[in-house]
């Protein structure tokens, strides 16, 4: 067990090594050395001058942003003694299962990539170069022959390994018994119960306002909205990250959730951040990947058909084509379960000096991940920022959904959490359903797995992926299925 102070060092080693290497590092540098030149930065109380510099020209706020969004972006120090593998997942036949269901991933695709005779990768012809170029803000109107693709994988192919999951450590009897959880996931994970969330989740209590319920039509809006909206609006003037995730625990106006949600995940747009946005976009013109293929087809069978998205196909295009060709993405796999897919040179098969991650951000497009970034498109409409903001939003929370792993966050245990709180709180529809042979977990599934995108309309889903940034967990989708269900019982 690593002791408090342990964990500590290392948390701040860790987070000190990380802005050393960030642009916010050399523009603090390059301050505090124009600090030098001021007249009322003295020599003999130099360190104090400097930081009481910072702190006044807002420099300090800066950091203390970063270095919580750190703290929200990565998990907990393990002990050092402990293998690099228990970072990214500490159960071996969770790590296990992964695996497996990488093979079958990397398979799928190379399976397609054979049977098409396609590259995974090719440099596009100079024409073709200037074509796309010139078609970039229009690439919805382009309408490519995609018959041949189809997705690597859709999420009831998902379910189905889920479903199937077994701790080998654990002995659970095949008859059913008043010990055995009748839901689809057999895994004895920790999931947390009624009192636990009311205490972790206690904004979303009945005596607390809640922006979408207590600023509708029936409730003055001088009895919370009005006042909900002035907080905002002081948050933001603060610029404090930890103050805006606080806040959005009870709902963003709508005017202020672009800036607060900003804010919250530490994006600036700095006029760097445009320039390597441009650079991915120039990758994309330069070459192309199979998996365009499987994004154009993504978006064409999603987002495309959706009546509050497909106007955005545009931006859902450039977005997910950059965010294939982004390597800082491959970050987050230190953190989590999966591990990215590599491919080889031509000719250089099974030589690891000649392997390379494909594609380059490791990540492979599913039926329904164009879904993660049509949301978004309400609140940001500059190509460079909307980019950035997806960017955090997946390393941060979306990657959990379509990856196995023991993580509270992980779609693992929110689909036990999803059964255990309804085959608990609401029995009857629980053994109902299950007589009907309709489990409600694969009526939920694809709800959770895409976060409810295209399954809510968008000002509600918005107010759900609110709480998802104030509570930095995924936990309230588990919550929102058990609702979700009851509702669709009541159309029955």
């Amino acid at each position: 067990m690593l002791d408090p102070d342990s964990g500590l060092s290392l948390t701040i080693a860790r987070i000190v090594q990380r802005l050393q290497g960030s642009s916010l590092h050399s523009q603090l540098e390059r301050q505090a050395r124009v600090s030098l030149h001021k007249p009322e930065i003295k020599l003999e109380s130099l360190k104090e001058d400097i930081k009481d510099f910072l702190k006044t020209s807002g420099w300090e706020k800066k950091l203390q942003n970063a270095v919580y969004s750190e703290l929200n972006v990565f998990p907990s120090p393990c002990h050092p003694a402990a293998p690099p593998e228990h970072m990214k997942e500490p159960l071996a036949y969770m790590r296990k299962a992964q695996g497996s269901w990488e093979k079958r991933i990397l398979k799928s695709l190379n399976s397609m990539c054979t049977e098409l005779s396609i590259p995974l990768a090719q440099k596009r012809p100079a024409s073709e170069q200037k074509e796309l170029l010139n078609k970039w803000n229009e690439m919805g109107t382009d309408e490519p022959d995609l018959s041949l693709f189809r997705p690597v994988y859709a999420p009831k192919d998902f379910l189905e390994v889920l479903m199937n999951l077994r701790n080998p450590n654990y002995e659970n009897g095949e008859q059913p018994s008043f010990r055995n959880h009748l839901g689809l996931i057999q895994v004895p994970l920790k999931v947390k119960d009624i009192p636990e969330l009311k205490e972790d989740f206690s904004e979303l209590g009945l005596n607390t306002g809640q922006l979408g319920i207590d600023d509708s039509a029936q409730v003055p809006p001088e009895f919370f909205e009005n006042e909900h909206v002035r907080v905002g609006q002081k948050v933001l003037a603060e610029q404090d990250s930890a103050a805006a995730q606080q806040y959005v625990r009870q709902g963003c106006p709508t005017a202020l959730r672009a800036d607060l949600w900003a804010l919250i995940l530490n994006i600036s747009n700095q006029p760097e951040d445009i320039l390597y946005y441009e650079q991915l976009k120039s990758n994309v013109i330069q070459y192309d990947l199979l998996v365009d293929s499987l994004i154009y087809k993504d978006v064409k069978l999603t987002a495309s058909n959706d009546d509050y998205y497909f106007v955005f196909e545009d931006y859902l295009y450039q977005v997910l084509l950059c965010f294939s060709r982004d390597t800082s993405v491959l970050d987050h796999f230190t953190y989590s379960s999966a591990t990215p897919p590599k491919s080889y040179i031509r000719g250089k098969l099974g030589i690891e000096e000649y392997a390379v991650f494909y594609p380059p951000n490791g990540v492979i497009p599913f039926h329904g991940f164009s879904m993660y970034v049509a949301p978004l498109c309400f609140l940001y409409h500059e190509p460079s920022k909307l980019y950035q903001i997806f960017r955090e939003m997946y390393v941060r929370f979306f990657f959990r959904l379509h990856s196995i792993s023991s993580h509270p966050s992980g779609i693992v245990s929110l689909c036990l959490l999803f059964e255990t709180l309804l085959q608990t709180h609401l029995p009857q529809l629980f053994y109902h359903l299950r007589e009907i042979g309709a489990q409600p977990l694969r009526i939920s599934f694809k709800w959770m797995v895409r976060a409810f995108s295209g399954y809510l309309a968008t000002d509600q889903l918005l107010l759900l992926w609110d709480r998802i940034l104030g509570y930095n967990s995924l936990e309230v989708l588990a919550g929102n299925g058990i609702i979700f269900t009851k509702c669709v019982q009541s159309m029955w």
